[in-house]
């Protein structure tokens, strides 16, 4: 037998192996989770370098821009940031679940000023971070609003404001849109290819006051007026809330309706945009997440997009993808919230990017964005239970699954894991009995890596599950250096660390050190070589309720 028919060999026998040892796991035995690196296929899409928060005047904080610099070190791939209010009018003070630039004003003569100040701000501070914008084309300014008063809204938590009506004059509207684009690409750099510019957030909720014509028509302006100034610039739409009959409505009116401006036939759409929010709820004293709703929407969007063969292979970003619909709804007040803190929200998002991908090669779209709309609040008490990345400047444990996303570069490798649930049965059922223990993988040619999770939508105490991982590695491989990370209650985790200290407010400059020092990505073990038998490894380990462990082997032959 030749070398390469003992390594099938070998390959053979260490599946088979593994597949025996399945059937010992359901006698309690470790459940197997067999990598093979040597199938290696494209390059692992990362959708998940997207987020977002209402507050855009938080953008120029100094914990903003640290945690915008934190992003777009930790992700290989562009990060790109949306934020709402853009276009408000007012003094620029940020305030939640709301924002200004006064960007645009009208002297008495009703001629249009034009002001640059707060805006340059913001962007600003994205492009200094190495961050990118999308950018959120809304709201109505004041002067142009169709329903001027009252202008903002009557409470933090409703959306009846003068700034989600229509413009009383859509030619004005449109030459801010040129006077925005145009000041945009003489200020800072590669505008035209490297940012993105949506219309509206959700109008097909109370953020769009108007009528689903006027939508399109306030689409077919804007762009218009954008390409006017940036033929080559990325503008979509309609990010709806879901994916309702209003997204397909939108398509149509996009491939084959009677454009407003032109009165010729269709308009320009770059990419297509929905929102997707799972769910939660209390139940029996717990949290209940609902990963299969989530990706439900997700499936229904993927859809609609596909009954259009004109936008099969535009591309999609799900402009905000989470748990459930309000960031700034905090756990203290709002108790089936409480996922925020702890590793259930980084496993529920980990989950998530892997089964969209999923979803989206199984009906043939292209899939180019996954947004979490979570960020940071500003002056916030620690760990109040904003849906947010990180509080007062600490990351909490959902960022460190994105820092162990953003490591996920190089060639898709298959994984297959008998503690897995099929796609279709998280789509039907959620996932309500037994957990989803599962992963995705990557190689490149030096290394590879193992991303695993162990995820229940019910935040309840559950044992640990033993884990049998079994690599089979290219041929080069002889030895590899072995580096476990792992996010648990005891690893990478400042909630844990904020808990035993005493849930200090004011933590004293001694508590922050030791907050940021629990905030970091850490390892389960002291990093290790292994000898490769037979161009396989096997590594066994617990991996708690809500885990996370990304493994990397590294060849040092």
């Amino acid at each position: 037998m030749d070398h390469d028919g003992q390594r099938a060999h070998a390959r053979l026998i260490f599946v088979l192996l593994l597949v025996f040892s399945v059937g010992l796991g359901r006698a309690g035995q470790p459940i197997s989770i067999h990598v093979d690196a040597t199938q290696r296929g494209e390059p692992l899409k990362h959708v998940w370098s997207y987020y977002g928060y209402d507050e855009c005047n938080y953008t120029t904080t100094p914990d903003c821009i640290a945690l915008m610099e934190a992003a777009a070190r930790m992700n290989a791939e562009p990060v790109y940031l949306r934020q709402h209010f853009l276009l408000n009018s007012g003094d620029g003070t940020a305030a939640l679940k709301w924002g200004s630039t006064n960007t645009y004003t009208e002297d008495e003569n009703g001629t249009p000023v034009y002001s640059w100040d707060l805006m340059d701000g913001i962007m600003d501070a994205v492009v200094a971070s190495g961050c990118r914008p999308l950018v959120e084309i809304g709201f109505m300014p004041q002067a142009l609003s169709s329903r001027p008063q009252p202008y903002r809204n009557s409470g933090t938590y409703r959306l009846d404001g003068g700034c989600f009506y229509p413009p009383r004059d859509y030619d004005k509207w449109a030459e801010l849109m040129r006077q925005w684009v145009r000041h945009s690409a003489a200020r800072y750099e590669n505008v035209e290819t490297e940012w993105l510019w949506e219309l509206w957030n959700e109008p097909n909720i109370n953020y769009w006051r108007g009528k689903f014509e006027e939508y399109c028509k306030l689409f077919d302006y804007t762009e218009k007026a954008v390409h006017d100034v940036l033929p080559g610039a990325v503008l979509g739409g309609p990010h709806t809330a879901g994916a309702p009959d209003f997204l397909r409505r939108f398509l149509a009116h996009c491939a084959t309706g009677t454009n407003h401006v032109s009165g010729q036939t269709g308009a320009r759409l770059d990419y297509i945009g929905f929102h997707a929010k799972g769910g939660v709820r209390l139940d029996d004293g717990h949290v209940r997440m609902n990963l299969g709703n989530q990706l439900r929407i997700h499936r229904r969007g993927f859809g609609i997009v596909a009954e259009f063969p004109q936008y099969r292979n535009t591309p999609i970003i799900i402009g905000e993808a989470d748990p459930d619909g309000c960031a700034g709804c905090p756990s203290s007040k709002f108790p089936e919230r409480a996922y925020r803190n702890v590793p259930a929200y980084g496993a529920y998002e980990v989950a998530t990017m892997k089964y969209s991908l999923d979803l989206a090669k199984r009906q043939a779209v292209n899939l180019r964005g996954v947004l979490t709309w979570a960020f940071m609040f500003d002056g916030q008490p620690y760990f109040e239970g904003f849906r947010t990345l990180a509080t007062n400047g600490i990351h909490k444990p959902v960022l460190n699954a994105f820092k162990m996303l953003g490591q996920m570069t190089g060639d898709e490798i298959p994984v297959v894991s008998e503690g897995a649930l099929a796609l279709d049965a998280i789509l039907s059922d959620s996932v309500r009995d037994r957990p989803d223990i599962n992963g995705m993988a990557v190689a490149d040619d030096g290394r590879v890596k193992v991303l695993l999770w162990n995820y229940h939508d019910a935040l309840v105490e559950a044992e640990p599950a033993a884990i049998q991982l079994g690599v089979t590695l290219p041929a080069a491989f002889r030895a590899v250096r072995l580096t476990h990370y792992r996010i648990d209650d005891a690893h990478s985790n400042a909630y844990t660390k904020w808990l035993e200290l005493g849930r200090p407010q004011n933590p004293s400059a001694a508590q922050r050190d030791e907050l940021r020092a629990a905030m970091q990505l850490e390892t389960l073990e002291s990093p290790r070589r292994m000898d490769v038998a037979n161009g396989n490894v096997v590594l066994d380990f617990a991996l708690p309720r809500f885990g996370l462990s990304l493994i990397v082997l590294e060849d040092v032959s």
